[in-house]
């Protein structure tokens, strides 16, 4: 029981921690990518290569930037859906969604490694900026959550920050790791391809323009 109640502690923390953060989420990942105009997003919107009227699960949504930008590419026709577990994130993203006009886009408040859908639901599945901050049996399950939600030849696209190779930047993007994500960050982003790879097919890795972010694809 003990264990229990510590963990209950652990994941109430995380999600004050985030409804807290969601109101400084956008301008950190820009300052951090140096992406005031989130290019990068657009980018990888573009690299999904989804066409209209299909069906994209953004996993880990946050503020919605990412969903939001492929309910403008899946159309009327397509419907997108983002999920993320803090109630401030999601707040923040409706209020996008409604400024936007998109009407195909939805949010539901669910956990990275336990998604309300069904098998082969969605043609593509995104998680941006979170995998690194997600705990290690989590971010397993979240890895065989999006793997088991996409259809048959589906795309998996993950972005997340270089390391930087700035020394202060570089430390202060280790102690985010560890206190929010999990201690063997470290060990995972030595080998993140394998890791993706015991759920995905012909994973690969390319660095995003300006070096900053990188992109993780694969194939259901």
């Amino acid at each position: 029981m003990a264990k229990k109640a510590k963990t209950g502690l652990r994941d109430n923390f995380r999600k004050h921690y985030y409804n807290l953060f969601s109101l400084v989420y956008d301008f950190i990942i820009r300052v951090h990518s140096r992406d005031p105009e989130g290019r990068l997003r657009k980018y990888l919107v573009e690299r999904a290569g989804v066409p209209p009227g299909e069906k994209v699960l953004d996993v880990c949504t946050g503020t919605g930037s990412v969903a939001i930008e492929f309910s403008k590419k899946v159309g009327n026709q397509g419907t997108v859906v983002g999920v993320d577990f803090s109630r401030g994130m999601l707040k923040k993203a409706k209020a996008k969604a409604i400024k936007a006009g998109q009407n195909n886009f939805y949010l539901i408040e669910a956990e990275a490694g336990e998604l309300p859908f069904k098998d082969n639901q969605f043609r593509v599945g995104t998680l941006a900026y979170a995998l690194y901050e997600l705990k290690s049996e989590e971010r397993k399950k979240a890895i065989a959550e999006m793997a088991r939600v996409l259809k048959t030849g589906g795309r998996m696209l993950v972005m997340e920050h270089e390391v930087p190779k700035h020394i202060l930047l570089r430390g202060l993007f280790y102690i985010r790791m560890y206190t929010m994500g999990s201690r063997d960050t470290k060990d995972f982003l030595k080998s993140e391809l394998n890791c993706l790879q015991d759920r995905f097919q012909q994973v690969t890795k390319e660095v995003t323009p300006g070096g900053r972010s990188k992109i993780i694809l694969g194939r259901r």
